[in-house]
């Protein structure tokens, strides 16, 4: 049996760290999916992610706008288009440097709730 589900009508969660993440396939989704996640990020200007690692392998696919994506320490510049493996317990953050959203899918597994999102929301894990 196929499932749908629209995308305007998952509402996600705004950040401190000046993003709106929605989580599309996996935990807390109406879609499940048995190993794996699928979001979205829509990281404002000046926004991001920040610093992190976590025990799931993870891949970014910038959709539009431009940043940097900083692994290990070092910035690395990113653009519509892009995409970026994480491998598990990589350290990486990731800021628009645009003045338009940047639109991003991320996909990781093994499918679990990470703690950094917890973290920025409890104001534990604020942007450098």
């Amino acid at each position: 049996m196929h499932k749908i589900s629209i995308y305007q009508d998952i509402e996600g969660t705004e950040f401190p760290a000046g993003r709106r993440t929605r989580v599309l396939v996996g935990v807390d989704s109406p879609l499940q999916a048995e190993h794996y996640v699928v979001g979205t990020a829509n990281v404002h200007p000046g926004g991001g992610v920040p610093e992190h690692a976590h025990e799931t392998e993870e891949t970014y696919i910038i959709l539009s706008g431009t940043g940097e994506m900083i692994i290990d320490g070092e910035p690395v510049p990113i653009k519509s288009d892009d995409v970026i493996y994480l491998p598990p317990m990589q350290r990486h953050e990731l800021k628009n440097t645009g003045d338009t959203e940047m639109r991003t899918i991320f996909v990781y597994a093994p499918k679990m709730v990470v703690e950094h999102w917890a973290q920025e929301s409890k104001g534990e894990l604020p942007m450098k």
